[in-house]
């Protein structure tokens, strides 16, 4: 039987059911710091595996804490500051260090600009969290999406180069300066601040969260899911790379034809209650 004095303490956070998807956003940071690691190391298909790796662990967290009802405010801000870091910083140096160092200023500004809008987007999903607005589709390009498609581009060139496609490709001299460092360096200055801009864009992408399959029979999914398995198997970076940017593309694509329509996000900007006056 509670005495009063137990009834009236207050519940506190703890056990397995609230460490373990704090474990695995732990994970997450540990394979965004082993990504910068490897990129000034110059090991880039480690660097760009580890972001893969954190990205599969930020999914899983969320997904423990939800099937354990072990979500706490703890978890949502610890998460959100690994994400910065796996999905931020590590990829910045990763394009940094892979293609852009040569640029000097301007190599390291466009890195910049990724971080700060990937920092940027982080914010504004929390705030939308905060007021009940994040569920359903997502505002802007992902922050993981982002750095999944750095990484996926990085894999490809590197898979490229350990298979010597290059000498194959001699008498293709168009397709072999895909291979070149010059294609990296023009390939890499686009695509950051591309990435960047969508990331802090109005442009609704679609969430795995609310697809709906009501016209597709179970059996026809799974047999898309298996035919799907077996192409990522056979080439997993060139299937992989071709993947992320149909999705990175398709945000704007559905709002250029008139698909989807821009979010408003003045909510964001509303004063807090902890900055009023008791």
């Amino acid at each position: 039987m509670n005495t009063p004095e137990q009834g009236l303490r207050p519940h506190r956070l703890g056990g397995a059911v609230y460490i373990l998807p704090n474990l695995l956003t732990t994970g997450n940071l540990f394979f965004g710091f082993f990504s910068i690691i490897k990129s000034l190391n110059g090991e880039f298909g480690w660097a760009a595996g580890a972001i893969f790796l954190a990205a599969i662990f930020d999914v899983l967290d969320g997904r423990v804490a939800r099937l354990t009802k072990g979500t706490s405010e703890f978890g949502v801000q610890y998460d959100s500051l690994c994400d910065c870091v796996s999905f931020g910083v590590a990829p910045a140096f990763l394009m940094y260090q892979f293609g852009l160092v040569n640029l000097g200023r301007m190599g390291w500004a466009a890195c910049f600009v990724f971080m700060a809008c990937g920092t940027l987007r982080l914010a504004r999903f929390n705030v939308l969290s905060a007021i009940g607005k994040a569920s359903g589709d997502f505002t802007g390009l992902p922050i993981p999406m982002a750095a999944i498609a750095v990484a996926s581009f990085v894999s490809l060139m590197v898979d490229l180069e350990q298979r010597h496609v290059a000498e194959a490709l001699s008498d293709w001299p168009r397709i072999q300066f895909l291979l070149t460092q010059e294609f990296r360096r023009t390939f890499l200055a686009w695509l950051s601040p591309a990435l960047a801009l969508l990331m802090v864009s109005n442009i609704i992408f679609k969430s795995h969260k609310v697809l709906k399959f009501k016209s597709v029979r179970p059996f026809q999914i799974l047999v898309l899911f298996v035919m799907l398995i077996s192409l990522l198997v056979y080439a997993p970076e060139v299937v992989g790379f071709c993947l992320i940017f149909f999705y990175v593309l398709s945000g704007p694509v559905a709002w250029a034809i008139g698909w989807t329509k821009l979010t408003d996000e003045d909510e964001i900007f509303a004063e807090s209650s902890l900055d009023e006056e008791p």
